[in-house]
């Protein structure tokens, strides 16, 4: 009988240090981590995505997550969900059409990590747009999981103490849900 995986989300805003903070849970964990398909995206374009690209995007992600899964040792850590896209279309677009509003409401991993936006914000000329972007969208976020109830650890600090943050609150929260 396989160990089913449990998926981790790792939110937050531009430049917040998800990628850094995936990798090195994947590393401390000994598995692997999914990452955020958006930055390939655009650095293949060489350009932003337009709305009508946002539900691709989303879902290439999810389905980058399911075809992760068989190489993962237990935990998987997502760089990003689609509830962070669906946040940005809102953002840029005034709203996240009705696919990509479906797909972000499957909001269906084991726990969920916010990043803080409190790491040096760098701009990268093409998806970072400013710092006051990154708290604004960060802002939106944090009353998103709270309007929908989704549970989350917010991680601050260096990529160190965030791993740290973070192993705290999966042996919690993942024991907890075995318990039950």
């Amino acid at each position: 009988m396989s160990v089913p995986i449990l998926r981790i989300a790792i939110l937050g805003a531009e430049s917040t240090g998800k990628s850094m903070l995936a990798a090195a849970l994947a590393a401390h964990y000994h598995t692997i981590w999914v990452p955020e398909y958006l930055r390939e995206f655009v650095e293949t374009r060489q350009r932003t995505p337009h709305a009508e690209e946002q539900f691709l995007i989303a879902a290439t992600q999810r389905e980058r997550e399911a075809e992760s899964e068989p190489r993962a040792n237990r935990l998987l850590f997502c760089d990003t969900s689609p509830l962070i896209t669906a946040l940005y279309s809102e953002y840029y677009f005034g709203q996240a059409d009705a696919e990509l509003a479906a797909l972000a409401a499957q909001h269906d991993y084991a726990a969920t990590i916010v990043t803080a936006p409190t790491t040096p914000w760098i701009a990268d000329g093409l998806q970072r747009e400013s710092d006051a972007v990154r708290q604004h969208v960060h802002d939106q976020l944090i009353r998103k999981l709270y309007d929908t109830g989704i549970a989350y650890r917010l991680v601050d600090g260096s990529t160190r103490q965030r791993v740290m943050q973070t192993a705290d609150y999966l042996s919690l929260r993942l024991s907890l849900d075995e318990a039950q």
